[in-house]
């Protein structure tokens, strides 16, 4: 699922640990975004958040 990515990014810690437990990461780099995971689908906020934090890898 995603053994063709090299780099992965994730909202939350949590969801770090739980991609650890499911997939083998070695050699990927896995960015926590600090985003808490309380948003709805195309929520205005969480989009405002996510340009903010991923302009550095886009």
């Amino acid at each position: 699922m995603i053994d063709w990515a090299d780099v992965v990014l994730v909202m939350e810690r949590k969801h770090q640990q739980i991609l650890k437990q499911r997939f083998d990461l070695t050699g990927k780099q896995i960015i926590v975004l600090d985003i808490e995971d309380r948003y709805q689908f195309n929520d205005p906020e969480l989009i405002n958040i996510l340009n903010t934090r991923l302009q550095n890898y886009l």
